[in-house]
């Protein structure tokens, strides 16, 4: 406890980093009081529970309610991370966009304004929809044309602000913002979940079962953190080089293979393809089978959902792993930079090595990944409520644990800057420092 204390003191005895804590801490009550405010037209009153069930609930956790409220931050950041996706798959498929990832700043700069252009775009068709399909017809106090068009250019404006918030976190504060922002909101829930579940649906006389749920929590973080930081390491060796009079080189080094390189992209692809047979059985509805597709593939806690689910995101790992990790690339680098794997061959030797090496890793990764995913499936089976189950896992926890690592590490780089003793015995959060660099 000594210990922590003195490491708070030196947090906030660095002038830069004291600021930036208060700067993130601000601009982050700026976005919990603007997903309050109702867009103007609807009446809160009558709004009841816009948000219900399947993709309504998950983007209703990630956007700390306000997407039920039909707050003016009603869809957040989620168009930015939809056109960010896009952008990225597009950098993979089409040749002007790889173009423009190699070019440096520039070719940067242009990619940040498509993908900004792009979500002005899907904001303008999400925010439509969500106007049709989600705020009740009676919570709209004057429906029209005008008020539809309206209230979609203010949830372009919304989902900007949220992206530019973002954008001065990133700059201005301590951790990356866009994932600062869809934390909060995910965390702005858990004490109400908390309260539910342990004190107005167990009470006391379930006070053994809540002890239970609580080291059955701690145990899925920890296994969390460790699928998250877990590598496998690739010994690499540097030529020597002659330089003038002097000998440079021969530093003996490691490539960092992440196990879940992939992160918690596979899970939200997947969960957007698991609303595919709700659509199928919507055609077939007055067929027996439509019935039974619709009635087992709408609960996303029944077997066959989670059946579904797990495969899919196994196939989805190995896909973005195939896509954001090139052997080929990471082995023309290390052959342009004189290194070399002990006992391999450069070039396409190294490359094949390398690839048997990802494939190894990632086929234990993904399997990990699918059962952290459906584990709220087996929570609620054993009795833990819906709304408290979601943080035994899948896209919610690993969201959190990422941020947290990633914003931990960032201010253990700060104290160790300044020679202070760092948050670990070690020195630093295992793992962190070697993936950034990598």
């Amino acid at each position: 406890m000594k210990k922590f204390i003195t490491t708070i003191k030196n947090i906030f005895s660095i002038e830069d980093l004291r600021v930036r804590i208060l700067n993130t801490i601000g601009f982050l009550i700026v976005f919990r009081l603007g997903s309050f405010i109702v867009i103007p037209g609807i009446d809160a009153e009558a709004l009841g529970n816009a948000a219900q069930g399947g993709i309504f609930d998950l983007l209703n956790t990630f956007l700390g309610g306000s997407f039920s409220r039909a707050s003016i931050f009603a869809l957040g950041i989620m168009p930015y991370i939809s056109a960010s996706i896009v952008i990225q798959l597009l950098t993979v498929a089409v040749p002007y966009f790889q173009k423009l990832q190699k070019e440096g700043e520039s070719g940067r700069k242009r990619l940040t304004q498509i993908t900004r252009i792009l979500t002005i775009a899907i904001t303008a068709a999400q925010g439509g929809s969500y106007l049709a399909t989600t705020v009740p017809a009676e919570a709209i106090m004057y429906p029209s044309a005008f008020f539809n068009i309206f209230s979609v250019i203010i949830l372009i404006t919304g989902t900007m602000f949220c992206m530019w918030l973002g954008e001065r976190i990133t700059d201005k504060g301590i951790g990356n913002g866009i994932s600062m922002l869809i934390m909060i909101g995910i965390i702005s829930r858990f004490p109400a979940s908390i309260w539910y579940e342990f004190v107005e649906d167990k009470g006391l006389n379930g006070a053994l079962m809540s002890v239970l749920e609580i080291v059955a929590l701690f145990f899925v973080v920890v296994a969390t953190v460790a699928l998250v930081q877990a590598t496998r390491r690739i010994p690499i060796q540097y030529a020597k080089q002659v330089i003038g009079n002097k000998l440079y080189g021969g530093k003996r080094d490691y490539i960092p293979l992440k196990v879940n390189a992939s992160g918690v992209m596979p899970i939200i692809f997947a969960q957007a393809l698991m609303f595919i047979p709700s659509m199928i059985a919507g055609l077939w509805r007055d067929s027996e089978i439509g019935a039974y597709i619709g009635s087992t593939f709408s609960d996303p806690y029944s077997w066959q959902y989670n059946l579904l689910f797990g495969l899919l995101i196994l196939i989805f790992t190995f896909f973005y792993t195939a896509i954001t990790v090139n052997p080929n690339d990471i082995a023309d680098n290390l052959k342009r930079n004189g290194g070399f794997i002990p006992g391999i061959k450069p070039g396409k030797q190294t490359s094949e090595f390398i690839d048997q090496i990802l494939t190894k890793i990632t086929l234990p990764g993904s399997i990990f990944l699918a059962l952290i995913a459906i584990i709220p499936a087996f929570a609620v089976q054993a009795g833990v409520s819906a709304n408290f189950a979601q943080f035994y896992g899948g896209t919610s926890l690993l969201i959190m644990v990422g941020v947290i690592l990633d914003t931990l590490q960032q201010i253990e780089s700060y104290l160790l800057m300044r020679h202070y003793e760092g948050m670990m015995k070690s020195g630093k959060v295992k793992g962190r420092s070697q993936i950034a660099a990598a």
